[in-house]
């Protein structure tokens, strides 16, 4: 527990506020259904890095979070099959966000489950779960210990005592391998897509 409230105390520190001074000057008209909102993310002043681990996909094939994340934005949550609130309606949110942008956005954009109960999730039914939500979406899994050690770079706390307990954010990866925003389990599809678009943007 002492870990976990670590973790929550450290992303409490990077302010939304800081955010929207940041980014609201490259906010610009989204594409698609998407409409130009207040940033919502949390802008962090030290990005963490993303380690170069190696987890599994669906397919069965190595998948490095650093270096097979090739699109400019990668959105990153942890969770788990048998999540029966957070986990869906935050990938509902995540899936009605791609389907607010335009074309040229989505081509830019990957989505990433990492399981956080790897014990429990086979790459069958992480591939049946995410087709629920949109089939572009990568499902990943590894022996507990790593994905605990990956999410621990991440400032991601998942409890080994626990199985699938986990915090709550989307992180987002960019093409430098690091993550300089996060969204909580809150951020409705509108603000997703608003976000993503003004980062894609901002470049």
């Amino acid at each position: 527990m002492a870990a976990r409230t670590r973790t929550w105390t450290l992303l409490r520190r990077a302010t939304a506020a800081a955010a929207a001074v940041a980014l609201a000057a490259g906010l610009a008209g989204c594409g698609g259904d998407a409409e130009a909102l207040p940033f919502s993310g949390t802008v962090l002043d030290n990005p963490y890095t993303v380690p170069a681990t190696q987890l599994t996909d669906t397919d069965d094939q190595p998948f490095s979070l650093a270096d097979d994340t090739d699109e400019r934005l990668t959105m990153v949550f942890f969770g788990y099959v048998n999540c029966v609130d957070i986990c869906p309606a935050v990938l509902n949110h995540l899936a009605s966000a791609m389907t607010r942008l335009d074309e040229d956005d989505r081509d830019q954009v990957q989505v990433v489950l990492v399981s956080s109960d790897p014990e429990n999730d086979t790459p069958e039914t992480l591939r049946t779960y995410l087709d629920r939500f949109d089939p572009s979406f990568v499902g990943l899994d590894g022996d507990l210990s790593t994905v605990i050690d990956i999410g621990r770079e991440l400032s991601v706390g998942i409890d080994p005592d626990d199985p699938g307990g986990h915090t709550t954010y989307v992180m987002g990866v960019d093409a430098a391998d690091e993550v300089p925003v996060f969204w909580d389990a809150q951020t409705t599809p509108a603000q997703f897509a608003s976000d993503i678009h003004s980062l894609l943007q901002d470049g």
